[in-house]
Order: structure tokens, then C-alpha cells, then sequence
């Protein structure tokens, strides 16, 4: 991997942590903290700072050991995660942000906002001053009154302090070390709260030696540290001595969950315990040469753990936990080997190229056709088969959660009620549902303007709300489903809806429509999607511009989708989204008027009917309903009459339906979609083109422009905007 591809992966990392870090964050401010989710952010704010370590990223380097500092102190308990730590924190990940889109553009230490870094920074300061421990008090050793008996060489904690069990080598003093300097350390880092010397070793006085110590140190100690520094203090005497460090029972639950939260690179029993700080690496390498010795003394090695727990090294119930995380460890990393990351412009290439592969399919079975040679034709009849396997499977390929917007938007609407002082629950549904990846990456803007229009102009104030006898407590509904081959997308609030007398007299203000205009209801909620519409008295930092809706609608366009619109008085007001599942390939129905072709999306075909109807008349009697019409010859203005007897194709769109009148059927097909250039952008009710098996082109039909056009009855409360 080239350092170009390196430093993206970077950027794709670190969004994603970033992504990770603002959940964790914004779940804690409604559920509550825990030890789970402070593990989760400090490990995206570690994991983000050593990447950005090894590209020399100073700036993001700098700005998460600060970061990482107040969250261990939140780890530890020394500092409260409260409302305005989380506020500061998701700031944080802003700013970190900021800085991944520098580094993306190519500006790798240019601080894009200097001054939020310097405010950041001064808080985060204060925080880590506010959890500065007291000055640690270098006392000598006191030994208070204790009615504890002497507990062995076998000692277990049995209360909530650290227990050391200290065995001095026979060489400590001629080294120069005092045992007695090191017991004056512990009680600088705690209080001793029991000390039991041990002297068994302790020879007949004409065997003994001035110069070895033959003292041994049972010792609780109670202290806010960890066992790493506990275990550095005996640095210099470990090899010669036998350093036994057992924590407390509240710290053992503390190194469980630890260790529960540790990322699944850790596959080693030895690496998850000295990763969760129940172990040390000096620790870790005594029992494994303890291991080795046995192993070579027996045949056969000893299980670590076992041995661990045996050499009262951790106890039983924190090594369980760490094969636990050990075997998540490796079924996730089974998972993972399934999974390859692709850049996305290979898919589209991949894409391009079955686009080419099903036009030359087609011809192939044309001409094969033509030959009327079986055999030829039963063999491109499975080549097709194969060719649609390969789009189906190729198109998955780009097909992502519409969750990856959707999950942008707890942080929106906890910004925006805290702005604007009103609560509101946010309700997400049908984040599973997938899409085309290229769209989902052009919806997020458009949903965060519907989202925060809905919080401003449609919730109302508590006060407002519970004056009308509604909850305090305003709803926000994003919810996506599937549907007749498209995806939709429902955004609803339970605020006061739409007022049409207010939208009226604004569009008549600013010149939109005259006074004497006759518009229905759902005209007039038309008009907010109009460049530069808004109903807002006041310019604020989120509404009163005119900018917003009309963006929405021009962004939906775009992408082949449309917008329908319901809203009720004092009830809310439901924004429907509806798109095709992909912009590339679909499966289509041929029709056929005059010498040219035009197809329908398949999904949306009902059936296939003979037409009759009486002249004069726009729609005919299907069956014991009204089923409204047009046709495609006189749309399109298609020379000719038709020689046989006309069909009409019964197509069913947002749950209404309607026929299209057509000369001919010709049948189902793979379609390559093809956008049509800016000279036929304005054309309504085509879509896009395709080119046929022959070389011909073909017309995609666009069925919500013409269900419009025909003339679909609706509520006064529905309206359907198209392009």
C-alpha cells in the first residue's frame, strides 16, 4: 500500500471513530454513563492519536493526548462525565473533524480553527485541574492497630485493598536496596492498613549473614493506583525477589470490565491481561518462562491461566473473562476475513462494465433470434441467466444501510432542541433498509434541512405544546422501507403542522401568486419548496434565509426521486421521500408505440390489460374501478395510428394506479440506465435512456411525472413534486 492509500484509510478510520465517539457520547447524555461507553471513547480518541502518530499529524496528535488525559481521568473516577464534559467532548470530535478534512485536502498541520482548538483546549486544561489528585504525602510507615491475623504465604484479599505479598532476594541488601525504603514508598502512594512481617526465613543466628535479608512482607495497602505502577516500584529488585501483586475485589470487577471493552486485536491470553492492567509485561514474563520450565521438566505445558490463577497471579474470575474476549476475539477475526474492503470508483468501473456486458447480451440473443438456430438460443438464454446473476451480485455490491445517514441525525436534533430550547425524542426506523451507495452519500444534506425545519418550524415550545394538552416532549420520526422497487423515506413530527392561510399570504407578500388566485390546499404547500419561500418572522441561525426547502427539492430530483407532502392542522406534518433502489442497472418492461421503444420500471408494473374505452374519455372501467390513462403517443407526440389493438399497461406507484396506454408489448429486459443530457433535462415523464440489443435507444418512462399528468385523485392533503 502506497502512503497516498495509507493516509486515506486514515481519513476512513478516523471518521469512523469519530462516528463512534459522538454515539457513544450522545447515547450517555439519555441513557446514562458507563464504564462501556467511557472505554469505547477513549479508545477512539487512542486509536485516532497513535494513526495520526505514525504520519507525523502533530496537530491531531497534540490535541487527543489531551483529550485522552481527561478521559482517563473519567475512567478512573476522578472526574464526572456530566452534561457539559459530553457537550465539550462531541466539540472535541468536531474539531478532530476538522482537522481529518484537512488532512483529506491536503493540508496535514494547517488548523483550520485555531481559535476553537485554544478554547477546547483551556476547558479541557481546567477539567484535568480539577481531577488533579492531592499532593502525595511522603510519610513514613505508620502501622495502625489491626486485630487481622497473619495470613501466610497463601494470602487472599479478603477486603477492598491491594494485597502485595513481598518475598526480597538474598542479594537485595548487598545491592545496595533498603526493603524498609521500598515499604516507606508504598505508604507515599496510600495508606498501609496492614503489614504482617514474615519470618520463617529467618536462619539459626550463628548460620545468619548480615549481609541477606531473610524478611518477607504480607501488606494491604489502600490506594488509588494501578497495578503497573504498583509493580514499578520494585523495578530494581525484581529479579532477585518474588513480587506477588493482588488487587482489590472492587478493582477486580474494574479489570473485567476493562478487559470486556478491549478492541479484538488482542488474541493472546498473556496480551488481553497486560492490556486490561490485571497483568504486567515482568509478570507475564515470569510465568511464561515458569510455563517453559515445566513444559521442559514434564512434557507436557501447563495451561497459562492455570497458572496464573495458581501462582496467585490474577485471580479466577478476571482470566475467565479474558478467554471470553479471547474467543470473541477470534470469532470476530473469522468474520473479518470474510469481509474486503474495495474502493468505491472499482465498483463503479465494475458497474460500467455489466452495464456493457447486459447491452451486448442482448444483442447477442437478438441475432440469435434471428438465426433460429435452438441451440444457440438455449445457450445465450443461460449466458443471460448468468448476466443477470452478475448484475443482481454486482449491485449489492454498492447497496449500504441508509443507517449511515441516519445515524448523523441524535447529534442534530440534540444541537438544534438545545438551541432552540425544546426537547425532542428522535425515533429511528428501518436504518437497515439498504440503497444505492452514491445516493446515500447525496441524502445526508437533504434530510438535515428537512429534519431541522421539522424541530423549528413544526414542534412546538413546551409551553406551546402543553397548552394545546400535548406531551412537553416534541417527536421526530425518521423511518425507511421498501416498496414497489423504491426506497422510501418517511421524516414525520407530531408539532403543528402546516398552516395553508399563513404560506398563502406570504407567497402573496413576496410577489409568488396574486391575490385573486384559487389554489387547493395542496398547491398552496406546494409553494415551500419554492427558491427563497420562508415563513419565518426572524433570521435565525436556522431558518428565515429562504434556503432550505427548495434545496431539498432540487437535491431529490437529482436523483430521480420525488417528495409527498401530508399535513395536519395541531397533528404534525409527514415529509415521503421516495427514490429507485439504484441509478445504474434495472430490471424493465418493454413497450412498444409506433417504431419507438420506451420501459417501464418492472417493479412498478401491475398487470397487462387490452384497452377499451369510449373515445373522448381519459380513463376506462377495469374491472368495477375507475382506472385513469394516458397515452404514450399522444405525450410524446409519435407520429402515426396504431395498427392493432391498443394494451395499457396498469402501473401502480404510492399506492394509487393508473394505466398507460401503449401499441405494444414487448417484454421484460435488463436495463442499463443511461442519463439523458442537459438538452432533454426538462423533458417531462422520461427518466433516462437505455440502449437496446439492436443499438436503438429506449426511453425510461418517469411514472410519478405521469401519474401526475394523468390526473391521479388525491387528499387535499397530499400533493406529489416531481421534476
Amino acid at each position: 500500500m502506497d502512503i497516498s492509500s495509507a493516509r486515506d484509510v486514515l481519513v476512513q478510520e478516523a471518521r469512523e471513530l469519530l462516528a463512534s465517539m459522538e454515539t457513544a457520547l450522545l447515547e450517555m447524555e439519555t441513557e446514562g454513563q458507563s464504564s462501556e461507553r467511557v472505554n469505547a471513547i477513549f479508545r477512539a480518541a487512542h486509536t485516532i492519536k497513535g494513526s495520526a502518530g505514525l504520519f507525523g499529524l502533530d496537530l491531531i496528535v497534540g490535541f487527543t493526548h489531551v483529550m485522552e488525559s481527561v478521559l482517563d481521568r473519567v475512567r478512573s473516577n476522578t472526574l464526572a462525565l456530566d452534561a457539559s464534559l459530553a457537550a465539550v467532548l462531541l466539540r472535541c470530535g468536531d474539531y478532530l473533524g476538522k482537522l481529518v478534512d484537512a488532512i483529506e485536502a491536503g493540508n496535514d498541520n494547517s488548523d483550520p480553527d485555531p481559535d476553537e482548538q485554544k478554547a477546547l483546549m483551556a476547558v479541557l486544561r481546567a477539567c484535568l485541574a480539577e481531577a488533579a489528585a492531592p499532593e502525595v504525602q511522603q510519610n513514613s510507615v505508620v502501622l495502625p492497630q489491626s486485630t487481622l491475623e497473619p495470613d501466610g504465604d497463601d494470602a487472599e484479599v479478603t477486603n477492598d485493598n491491594w494485597h502485595l505479598s513481598l518475598r526480597f532476594g538474598p542479594d537485595v541488601l548487598r545491592n545496595g536496596m533498603d526493603p524498609l525504603s521500598f515499604i516507606q514508598y508504598l505508604g507515599g502512594l496510600g495508606e498501609i492498613v496492614y503489614l504482617h512481617t514474615v519470618t520463617e526465613g529467618i536462619p539459626p543466628a550463628e548460620q545468619m549473614d548480615a549481609e541477606i535479608c531473610y524478611l518477607g512482607f504480607e501488606i494491604d495497602l489502600r490506594a488509588d493506583v494501578d497495578k503497573k505502577k504498583l509493580d514499578d516500584v520494585f523495578e530494581f529488585v525484581r529479579e532477585d525477589s518474588c513480587i506477588r501483586i493482588l488487587p482489590p475485589h472492587a478493582r477486580m470487577t474494574e479489570y473485567i470490565a476493562l478487559i470486556d471493552s478491549l478492541p479484538e486485536s488482542c488474541h493472546l491470553l498473556g496480551e488481553i491481561l497486560v492490556a486490561g492492567g490485571t497483568l504486567t509485561e515482568s509478570e507475564l514474563s515470569q510465568v511464561l518462562s515458569l510455563q517453559a520450565r515445566v513444559s521442559e521438566a514434564t512434557g507436557q505445558a501447563p495451561r497459562l491461566g492455570e497458572l496464573l490463577i495458581q501462582e496467585h497471579m490474577v485471580q479466577a474470575p478476571v482470566v475467565a473473562a479474558a478467554l471470553v474476549k479471547q474467543r470473541q476475539g477470534e470469532e470476530k477475526r473469522s468474520a473479518e476475513s470474510r469481509i474486503i474492503k474495495v474502493e468505491a470508483a472499482k465498483l463503479d468501473q465494475l458497474i460500467n462494465l455489466v452495464g456493457e456486458l447486459v447491452i451486448a447480451c442482448a444483442g447477442a440473443r437478438i441475432l440469435a433470434d434471428r438465426s433460429r438456430q435452438v441451440v444457440l438460443s438455449e445457450s445465450l438464454g443461460e449466458v443471460s441467466q448468468l448476466v443477470g446473476q452478475i448484475r443482481d451480485r454486482s449491485l449489492d455490491l454498492r447497496m449500504i444501510p441508509i443507517g449511515e445517514v441516519f445515524q448523523r441525525f441524535p447529534r442534530v436534533v440534540r444541537d438544534v432542541s438545545l438551541e432552540l430550547g425544546k426537547k425532542i425524542d428522535l425515533v429511528i426506523t428501518g436504518a437497515e433498509t439498504e440503497l444505492d451507495k452514491s445516493m446515500v452519500e447525496k441524502l445526508g444534506d437533504p434530510l438535515t434541512h428537512i429534519v431541522r425545519n421539522a424541530i423549528d418550524h413544526g414542534i412546538e415550545s413546551v409551553e406551546a405544546r402543553e397548552a394545546a394538552g400535548k406531551s412537553p416532549v416534541g417527536k421526530v420520526h425518521l423511518h425507511a422501507y421498501h416498496e414497489s422497487g423504491c426506497i422510501v423515506i418517511e421524516i414525520s413530527d407530531d408539532g403543528k403542522g402546516l398552516d395553508a392561510d399563513k404560506i398563502r399570504s406570504k407567497a402573496i407578500e413576496r410577489g409568488m401568486i396574486a391575490p385573486e388566485t384559487v389554489l387547493s390546499e395542496s398547491e398552496i404547500f406546494n409553494l415551500i419548496f419554492a427558491a427563497g419561500f420562508s415563513t419565518a418572522e426572524q433570521v435565525t441561525n436556522l431558518s428565515g434565509r429562504g434556503v432550505g426547502m427548495d434545496v431539498v427539492k432540487r437535491a431529490i430530483d437529482q436523483l430521480r426521486g420525488d417528495i409527498e407532502l401530508e399535513s395536519r392542522p395541531g397533528q404534525g406534518t409527514t415529509l415521503r421521500i421516495r427514490l429507485p433502489l439504484t441509478l445504474a442497472i434495472i430490471n424493465g418492461f418493454q413497450v412498444g408505440v409506433g417504431k419507438a421503444v420506451f420501459v417501464v420500471p418492472l417493479d412498478m408494473v401491475d398487470e397487462c390489460v387490452e384497452f377499451s374505452a369510449e373515445a373522448g374519455h381519459d380513463y376506462t372501467n377495469l374491472r368495477g374501478q375507475v382506472l385513469p390513462f394516458i397515452r404514450l403517443r399522444a405525450l410524446f407526440d409519435v407520429p402515426g395510428t396504431p395498427e392493432g389493438r391498443e394494451n395499457i399497461v396498469v402501473v401502480k406507484y404510492a399506492g394509487r394506479r393508473f394505466g398507460i396506454v401503449v401499441d405494444a408489448l414487448l417484454g421484460e429486459a435488463q436495463t442499463v440506465i443511461k442519463p439523458l443530457s442537459k438538452l432533454f433535462s426538462q423533458v417531462k415523464g422520461i427518466s433516462g435512456s437505455s440502449i437496446l440489443g439492436t443499438g436503438d435507444v429506449a426511453l425510461i418512462i418517469d411514472v410519478p411525472v405521469l401519474m401526475q399528468q394523468a390526473q391521479i385523485p388525491t387528499s387535499s392533503t397530499k400533493m406529489i413534486v416531481s421534476a
